[in-house]
């Protein structure tokens, strides 16, 4: 029996340690193995990380989370404020220029900063609480079933046979709204006060699209001037203002150092965008030449970075290297081990598989050649271009 028992003691010893061994092979413990060391210099007020999920809505995040810290910059309280709200009203906007335009406009979910502000002009604004859009019973946004619904509604009211369209496809598609989003109610309370999404904008100071602007750099536009960004999610036809490539960096920086925030869309394709790692740059030299440790290499110690010229930025936009793949939210600055500065930015990735909680850090380098637009206070603007801008 003695033997037995040591016999069966040694075994489970074994069998403990070797699934530990196994275990701590599955879950290492989480080191920052980063030779990047960013200190924050400069963080603007703003509100925590949220996650958009299985969506395409990360423009109605970014544009909301630009709005709520507007509204802390202004003096107001943080508020958690629905995305979903926006996202609905951008979608009835799509579903009539799609059929006005005979099938011919853009139905994806995608869209730019800006819509957010546009949606509070015509719509007003809600809280999170008063509508979150999980109508469906999902914890997070998950909308590819929706997307396809709404899409393939409209195509069918194009495609008709008929010949005229009917009074009512437009109650039709806001049905398919009520029943992925959920009805919109009339009034709701808050803060143990009743609220109409008017009253709610006007209570949170009922942002103006008018002062805001957004702002690019292409050198085949004339400076200082608005012009049609094409891009299928500029599918409102919003004009931007174009500027040389350096003051849309300064104008960035004028921002944060006054206290405001940026909304930013950009390219987040490129291989040197790494939200695990938590930095987003462009090494000199290029990924093709590179051996798969150098690749490695560029996200764990500091490289010098390219030289991004007006020519090079607008030779990926027209080649597609620089898409307009999301919408995010600038809120700060940051300085490297050597100096060099690099942007805060809040993304709507959630917390998770983040090595810094939800924010990266992007370098001038990137910014300067992955920028779509920026989207901002025009009180935020440098007096000079301001002026240059007509603003």
């Amino acid at each position: 029996m003695k033997t037995t028992f040591y016999i069966s003691a040694a075994v489970l010893f074994f069998s403990a340690v070797l699934n530990l061994t196994v275990r701590a092979q599955e879950n290492p413990a989480k080191t920052d193995e980063s030779g990047y060391k960013f200190t924050d210099v400069k963080i603007i007020p703003h509100t925590p990380v949220k996650n958009q999920n299985r969506s395409g809505t990360c423009w109605s995040y970014a544009g909301t989370s630009f709005l709520e810290a507007e509204i802390l910059k202004n003096g107001g309280k943080e508020l958690d404020l629905s995305e979903m709200f926006a996202v609905r009203n951008a979608y009835k906007v799509k579903a009539v220029n799609y059929v006005k335009l005979h099938g011919t406009a853009n139905m994806g979910p995608g869209g730019e900063p800006h819509q957010v502000l546009e949606s509070i002009a015509a719509n007003g604004l809600l809280p999170e609480t008063a509508y979150n859009g999980l109508i469906i019973g999902t914890e997070l946004p998950v909308h590819n079933e929706m997307d396809n619904a709404l899409e393939a509604n409209v195509k069918a009211i194009v495609e008709n046979k008929n010949g005229t369209l009917t009074p009512v496809w437009k109650r039709a598609f806001e049905g398919l709204l009520d029943a992925y989003l959920g009805e919109v109610s009339a009034g709701f309370g808050f803060d143990g006060k009743q609220y109409s999404a008017k009253s709610f904008a006007d209570e949170n100071g009922n942002p103006d699209p008018k002062n805001y602007v957004e702002i690019t750099s292409f050198n085949d536009q004339e400076n200082y001037k608005p012009f049609l960004l094409l891009m299928p999610d500029n599918w409102d036809f919003e004009p931007y203002y174009n500027v040389p490539l350096d003051e849309m960096i300064e104008t960035i920086d004028f921002a944060l150092d006054n206290g405001f925030s940026v909304a930013w869309a950009a390219d987040v394709s490129d291989k040197g965008f790494n939200h695990k790692k938590g930095v987003a740059l462009v090494p000199e030299k290029d990924w093709s030449k590179m051996s798969a440790g150098e690749k490695d290499s560029v996200f764990i110690e500091p490289v010098k970075q390219k030289t991004i010229t007006p020519e090079l930025r607008l030779q990926a936009f027209e080649d597609y290297s620089t898409t307009d793949d999301h919408s995010m939210h600038i809120i700060g600055l940051a300085k490297d081990q050597d100096g060099n500065t690099w942007y805060k930015v809040k993304n709507s990735w959630g917390t998770e598989n983040s090595r810094y909680d939800g924010y990266f850090y992007a370098s001038v380098t990137y910014i300067k050649y992955k920028t779509i637009a920026i989207y901002l206070n025009k009180k935020a603007v440098p007096k000079n271009i301001s002026k240059n801008l007509g603003l």
